[in-house]
């Protein structure tokens, strides 16, 4: 099976190209080329950048592909751009959409791949479910061959996953957690939530790749294990050797002082998250998340002390929550 993915070595991608290749598949991986620490030996390399539109057609005309995956398209526009380069030209096309694009708030909290898709506070959700209407009309009244997957918070060895954390530089959060200073929890801690590794990930969308059965539908894939935040944080500690200094702060608060976090906080992880795994289990029989949350984080700061050049502190991320805690207290006249 001839597979393009476009992107591939991303948190994600990264694990999901390594069982592709382990599974036989000729996997191409269309990239710039700025993540060479994290390309899966076996991969056949196209060095381009999707979003040139001059080039991208002449650098694909020789290709097909079996199955397509576009792990980086975002916006209706990427989506535009895959339909003019793969329209009758692929076996099937996988979306990467997101679980944050599902009804926020919800009106249930076990998440099926048929709730609602509604999310008014994060335009990065709006976007990707606009990408899935998209897709999906085509499906509908041209054949267009798309499975649409909707990761929830995945992460693996490069990534400590948190509701506040940097991006950039993850290893914040520990660092911070070391030197003893306040650690924010959204709300009281308590809501649930459901964190999956992404070798876990993997094996459900390998086993979606190909499968001429899921064309024309969405899949969530996700691990059964469901967390609350307080213990998810309590668990990074344990993985780090200290106990964190938890500070709970309300959502809405954390928002109003701290804009950048409003749609990923409001518009995800402020809700509870419980996904019904039951149709990816049915359309791939062998699927089944296998590594918890404390065997996976554990994972992650071993992989990080291994590799003591990228334990860096995000400077600005670290000033921003302790802003944050600070006009909390001056809030509640505390004098901290």
């Amino acid at each position: 099976m001839k597979v393009l993915f476009i992107g591939g070595t991303g948190i994600i991608s990264e694990a999901v190209s390594k069982l592709a290749i382990q599974k036989g598949m000729d996997l191409y991986l269309l990239n710039r080329g700025n993540r060479p620490l994290y390309l899966p030996q076996g991969a056949k390399v196209i060095n381009s950048d999707i979003r040139d539109k001059g080039t991208i057609k002449e650098v694909l005309k020789s290709h097909s592909f079996d199955v397509v995956v576009d792990w980086i398209a975002f916006t209706p526009e990427h989506i535009r751009t895959d339909l003019e380069l793969f329209m009758g030209n692929v076996g099937q096309y996988i979306f990467i959409s997101s679980a944050s694009a599902y009804q926020k708030p919800p009106t249930d909290y076990i998440i099926t791949e048929s709730t609602p898709l509604a999310n008014p506070f994060w335009q990065y959700s709006r976007d990707k479910i606009d990408c899935e209407d998209i897709l999906m009309a085509q499906y509908r009244n041209n054949r267009f061959p798309v499975t649409i997957v909707r990761p929830s918070l995945t992460y693996g060895l490069q990534m400590i996953p948190a509701a506040l954390n940097s991006w950039q530089k993850p290893w914040s959060i520990v660092d911070r957690m070391q030197k003893g200073k306040k650690i924010i929890v959204h709300g009281d801690g308590t809501s649930l939530w459901t964190i999956t590794h992404n070798t876990d990930f993997a094996k459900g969308f390998t086993g979606l790749m190909g499968n001429s059965m899921a064309v024309g539908h969405a899949f969530h894939i996700t691990s059964d294990e469901v967390l609350t935040w307080n213990m998810i944080y309590e668990l990074i500690g344990k993985a780090a050797g200290v106990k964190p200094d938890i500070i709970h702060i309300a959502s809405d608060f954390i928002s109003a002082v701290h804009p950048e976090s409003y749609g990923s906080l409001l518009g995800d992880k402020a809700e509870s998250a419980v996904f019904d795994n039951s149709k990816i289990k049915r359309f791939v029989p062998d699927f089944k998340a296998t590594v918890s949350f404390e065997t996976g984080i554990k994972r992650s700061v071993e992989w990080f002390l291994e590799h003591s050049e990228l334990c860096t502190l995000d400077a600005e991320w670290d000033a921003s929550m302790d802003m944050i805690i600070n006009k909390y207290n001056t809030a509640l006249g505390i004098n901290k």
